[in-house]
């Protein structure tokens, strides 16, 4: 007699050869979805941690960091595994910093980034002033949309500076781009 593989974890007496193979199917699909259930249970398991800055931090290590609405937060030479977000209203300055991932920020009162290495891009959108020197850039700068004066100078940046509509034109110099200079950050 051929027992299904389902069958051999089944608590019941109908699995046999007679049963249509959609039944083994269902049979295989609950097991796959109790082992990713169990799976879920384990320490290893779980999402990266979020820390939210409301003040400062310094030489940290942190997965995720997150400056929430109207806060400011001021880093000193932390590192981030993941990404840094920064929130409505809300202000971020960094020096010598480390982030594995990306800096976006939308509806932002203020972003700083000085003398820090970013894995990833800065996307700073629809907020005001922002001031980034001295940065290595893994991938882009992008700046749409911002009300505040924006200066982008001595960065080495691994894609694209791309400025677009924002209300005055970026200002800066001497920036190392390995893709393209566009728009409003043309001659930056």
């Amino acid at each position: 007699m051929h027992i299904q593989p389902a069958c051999l974890l089944a608590q019941d007496d109908l699995c046999s050869n007679a049963r249509p193979a959609r039944s083994s199917a269902r049979h295989s699909g609950a097991i796959a979805a109790a082992v990713l259930a169990a799976a879920a249970l384990l320490p290893g398991a779980a999402l990266a941690d979020e820390r939210v800055c409301r003040g400062a931090l310094g030489a940290i290590t942190v997965d995720n960091l997150r400056v929430p609405d109207q806060a400011t937060c001021t880093l000193d030479g932390t590192h981030v595994e993941g990404n840094v977000k920064i929130e409505s209203s809300a202000t971020l300055t960094a020096n010598r910093i480390r982030v594995a991932g990306n800096i976006q920020a939308e509806n932002h009162r203020a972003v700083s980034v000085a003398s820090s290495r970013i894995g990833g891009s800065i996307q700073l959108v629809q907020g005001g002033r922002s001031d980034l020197q001295g940065n290595r850039v893994d991938s882009d700068i992008q700046l749409f949309e911002n009300r505040g004066g924006q200066t982008v100078s001595n960065n080495k940046i691994g894609g694209n500076l791309q400025c677009k509509e924002n209300r005055s034109s970026p200002q800066g110099a001497r920036n190392i781009v390995g893709g393209n200079k566009e728009d409003q950050c043309r001659g930056l």
